[in-house]
C-alpha cells in the first residue's frame, strides 16, 4: 500500500519550510478539530492532518518520507521489510551491527485523549420521556494559541541532540556470542526524538489546556438507572493536541415518591378503606401522563392488581410501545370503632352469617394464582 501524501494533506509543496508547514497545520487544525467542527468526517480528517504534521515537522521522519517510506506505517521506512530486513540484519543484531533489534523510530508526541465520565441525575419523568440537559465539564481542550503543536509562535520542535532524533539510545554489551545491542527510549526527549525548546506560553508545550465547557446531552426516552450514554469525541483532548476521547454520561434515576420502576413497567400501591373495597368506588390516580380514573369494583380483594395498559415507560430505541402501570390494591381494616360502628358491623356479620366465620388456611405459594401475585408484590416493593 503506497504511503500517504502528507504534503497534499497539508496542502503545501514538497519544498515547504518548517514555518509554512506549521502555518498550514494550524489553519487546518482550527477548521477540523472535533471541538469546533461537528461534521462526521472531521475527526478522521483531523487525524490525517495531525499525522502529516507529525511527519513533516520532524526532520528525520520527513527525510524518510521524502525517500519513499512512511515513518508512521508498521514497516517504518521504505521497503516495509518488517523489524528485520533480512538474514544480515539478524546477524548484525547479535554480532555487533548498529541496527540492534530493528529501528523502532521515535514515538509520536501526539496521542489520543482519555475518555471522561460524568453523572447525570434525572427524575422518573425525564428518563421515561427523554430530556435535553446542559452539563458543565472541566476537561482538556485544544490549545488555541498553538493549535496543539506545543511550541511558541514562530518556533518548532528541534531534533534531540542526545538521540539525534531517533527517540532511543543504544548500548552495546559483549558476550560469548559477540556484541549484543539493546535499545531504550531516550531519557532526554522521552522517546519522541524532538524537544520543544520554546514551549507555548499557554499550554507549556502540552498542546492542550484545561477549561470549563458546556455540552448538551440528549437523553432518549426509556433509559434506565445505571445506563451510560456515549458521546463520541467529547472527552479529553490528547497530549500534543491528539484526537479527543469519548464522554460517557451515566444516568442516575432518582427515587419516585409514588412509583417503583421494573424496566418499562411501573408499580404503585393504592390504599382504600374496607367499605370502598366492599361497595366499589372510582378513584382518580395521578400517572406520568396525568390523571387516570381507576374503577374499584365492588368486592375487590386485598392484594388484587389493576393494570393500566400503556401507562408505563416507553420502550427504549423502539420508537413505539410502552410498559404498563400496575396498581396494587391494599384494603385497610379499621382498628378503632365507636359503639354505633361496631353495632352496625355486628349486624352486618349476622346478616351474612359470619358471626362464627369458617376460615381456611392455605399455602399462598401453591394456591391458584398465589405465586404470581406474591412474586409481583415482592419484585415491586422489595
Amino acid at each position: 500500500m503506497p504511503p500517504r501524501d502528507y504534503y497534499a494533506i497539508l496542502g503545501v509543496p514538497r519544498t515547504a519550510s518548517a514555518d509554512e508547514i506549521k502555518k498550514a497545520y494550524r489553519k487546518l487544525a482550527r477548521q477540523l478539530h472535533p471541538d469546533v467542527n461537528p461534521s462526521a468526517d472531521a475527526k478522521e480528517k483531523f487525524s490525517d492532518v495531525t499525522a502529516a504534521y507529525e511527519v513533516l515537522s520532524d526532520p528525520a521522519k520527513r527525510e524518510v518520507f521524502d525517500l519513499g517510506g512512511d515513518p508512521l506505517s508498521p514497516g517504518g521506512a521504505a521497503g516495509g521489510a518488517g523489524p528485520f530486513g533480512g538474514f544480515s540484519d539478524i546477524m548484525d543484531a547479535f554480532f555487533g551491527g548498529a541496527t540492534g533489534m530493528g529501528a523502532r523510530g521515535p514515538r509520536s508526541r501526539i496521542r489520543p485523549g482519555a475518555d471522561a465520565l460524568v453523572r447525570l441525575d434525572l427524575e422518573l419523568s425525564e428518563t421515561a420521556f427523554g430530556v435535553s440537559r446542559e452539563i458543565t465539564l472541566d476537561t482538556a481542550i485544544l490549545c488555541a494559541t498553538c493549535s496543539g503543536a506545543g511550541t511558541a509562535p514562530g518556533t518548532h520542535p528541534e531534533t534531540c541532540q542526545t538521540c539525534s532524533g531517533r527517540g532511543e539510545i543504544q548500548s552495546v554489551q559483549r558476550s560469548f556470542l559477540g556484541q549484543i545491542v539493546t535499545s531504550r527510549p531516550c531519557p532526554d526527549c522521552g522517546g519522541v526524538g524532538t524537544k520543544i525548546t520554546h514551549p507555548c506560553a499557554d499550554c507549556g508545550g502540552a498542546g492542550r489546556v484545561r477549561a470549563r465547557r458546556t455540552v448538551t446531552v440528549k437523553v432518549p426516552a426509556g433509559v434506565e438507572d445505571g445506563m451510560r450514554l456515549r458521546m463520541s469525541g467529547e472527552g479529553e483532548v490528547g497530549p500534543g493536541g491528539g484526537p479527543p476521547g469519548d464522554l460517557y454520561v451515566e444516568i442516575h434515576e432518582q427515587a419516585h415518591p409514588q412509583f417503583t420502576r421494573d424496566h418499562d413497567d411501573l408499580h404503585c400501591k393504592l390504599t382504600i378503606p374496607m367499605t370502598a373495597a366492599a361497595l366499589g368506588t372510582d378513584i382518580s390516580l395521578q400517572t406520568l401522563d396525568g390523571e387516570e380514573n381507576v374503577v374499584i369494583k365492588a368486592g375487590t380483594q386485598a392484594g388484587s392488581v389493576h393494570t393500566l395498559r400503556g401507562r408505563g415507560v416507553p420502550h427504549l430505541n423502539r420508537g413505539v410501545g410502552r410498559g404498563d402501570l400496575h396498581v396494587h390494591v391494599e384494603v385497610v381494616t379499621p382498628t378503632r370503632l365507636d359503639a354505633e360502628q361496631e353495632r352496625l358491623l355486628r349486624e352486618l356479620a349476622k346478616l351474612r352469617n359470619e358471626e362464627d366465620p369458617q376460615v381456611a388456611v392455605t399455602n399462598p405459594a401453591t394456591s391458584p394464582g398465589g405465586q404470581g401475585l406474591f412474586s409481583r408484590l415482592r419484585d415491586a416493593f422489595k
